[in-house]
């Protein structure tokens, strides 16, 4: 039977900011460590609905470690630029045209599966290309600006229409508003969280359209699309008391294992 959704985890080893961070140990609740492309890739069978699970990567130090702990691999081309480029190429060369591509990318080991389940849905509803995003909680935000202000790359926020439609992406905490919140203030940003969801054709056209010059600036895959007109859904998706953050920065470490630890995850 043909696959109608599927999951693929880019991963390359060689990252400018944190070489080597698909293999970073993130210990979790009962103590063990795991390797950041294995935390992903649990995170990626934890969606139901899904029919196969892949680990895309051109390195083979990456293809040992996932095929240790039992996971599907495709390798593929040193020369992808980014993960939505090697979800392409891993899919052309399994051959399959899935309904649903999702790109769960390997530094997101926090990603809740409801993200994902309310992605799939947005795509069978219609969408050609889906991503979620969060609102911020005054405390997050604060935290991306400190992340800013110390020269470090943090989250990436998402400015969109009243239908949900993105109108950019940045690594800058937009909109600028010039000021912190708190309490139960509501932030007006939002988070944009590093999962998509595509259809073979919106990943063909993306690959068709080639690298722009807003991509290669802010150093985000995605803009892509919207640089060529391509439609991008942001699906707004609830943190539900689980915090969400990705592993950008050698930092980032120590946060997400204590997520780990309060929310139980071994």
């Amino acid at each position: 039977m043909a696959a109608d959704t599927i999951i693929i985890i880019p991963a390359r080893y060689a990252s400018s900011r944190y070489p080597g961070k698909p293999l970073v140990g993130l210990r979790g609740a009962g103590g063990e460590s795991a390797s950041l492309i294995e935390r992903s890739w649990r995170a990626a069978r934890a969606v139901a609905g899904v029919d196969a699970v892949y680990v895309a990567t051109d390195d083979d130090r990456i293809a040992d470690a996932a095929h240790g702990f039992g996971a599907e691999v495709v390798m593929t081309d040193a020369a992808c630029a980014n993960g939505t480029e090697r979800c392409a190429d891993a899919l052309a060369r399994l051959g399959i045209a899935p309904r649903v591509v999702v790109n769960l990318q390997g530094d997101a080991p926090l990603t809740p599966a409801w993200f994902v389940s309310a992605l799939i849905a947005a795509m069978k509803a219609g969408a050609e290309v889906a991503t979620p995003v969060l609102r911020l909680t005054p405390e997050t935000h604060a935290r991306f600006l400190e992340d800013r202000r110390a020269g470090r790359v943090g989250g990436t926020t998402a400015v969109m229409t009243a239908q949900g439609q993105a109108l950019y992406f940045s690594k800058e905490v937009l909109p600028y508003t010039g000021r912190l919140y708190s309490g139960a203030e509501q932030v007006p940003a939002f988070h944009h969280v590093g999962v998509y969801a595509y259809t073979p054709q919106a990943l063909a056209a993306y690959m068709q359209a080639g690298a722009c010059d807003l991509e290669n600036l802010e150093g985000l895959e995605q803009l892509r699309f919207l640089y060529n007109g391509l439609p991008v859904t942001c699906v707004e998706v609830e943190a539900q008391g689980r915090e969400f953050w990705e592993l950008n920065n050698p930092e980032d470490v120590a946060r997400i294992e204590a997520v780990l630890h309060r929310e139980g995850i071994l």
